[in-house]
């Protein structure tokens, strides 16, 4: 009977260990490629709002956070994930309980849906100079992932 049970606990263990890995590494199975130089190179010459993804913020942790500039596009890095949305809103945060508050002020853009450099198309009537910072949420988990402030062109100093 012992080694029943410990036989079943240990493929109870490693299914879970399994599907644990899995919903891990599907989101890096699935993602878009990164945009090419020439894109970036477009997206570097037109920029004007710069900001910084800061890994470190609060609210991210080891499995959720984000790296690199911000041109109201990115370059930089995200740790891998599924549904990863990018919103435009009206003040920095760093936390979830800090982006919820202001979830319905802000603005979904678009999916992210590679997390090593990604461009986000802005769609055509949004004025990105009436929000001040970049949200990375994970609408799936409800999971904050990253932030970073941007500065318009009249607020830079």
């Amino acid at each position: 009977m012992r080694r029943w049970l410990i036989l079943i606990t240990t493929h109870l263990l490693m299914l879970a260990m399994g599907f644990a890995g899995g919903i891990y590494t599907l989101p890096i199975l699935i993602a878009d490629r990164a945009p090419d130089a020439a894109a970036l190179q477009n997206i570097a010459t037109e920029t004007l709002y710069p900001g910084r993804l800061v890994r470190n913020l609060k609210g991210s942790d080891l499995l959720h956070w984000g790296e690199g500039e911000v041109r109201v596009s990115h370059i930089g890095r995200l740790a891998p994930g599924p549904d990863y949305k990018l919103d435009l809103a009206p003040r920095f945060v760093d936390t979830k309980q800090a982006f919820l508050l202001i979830k319905d002020e802000s603005l979904r853009v678009g999916d992210v849906k590679s997390f090593n450099v990604f461009i986000v198309e802005v769609p055509a009537g949004i004025d990105v100079g009436e929000y001040h910072a970049v949200v990375i949420w994970c609408e799936a988990f409800k999971q904050f992932i990253s932030a970073a402030e941007y500065h318009s062109p009249s607020r830079q100093g």
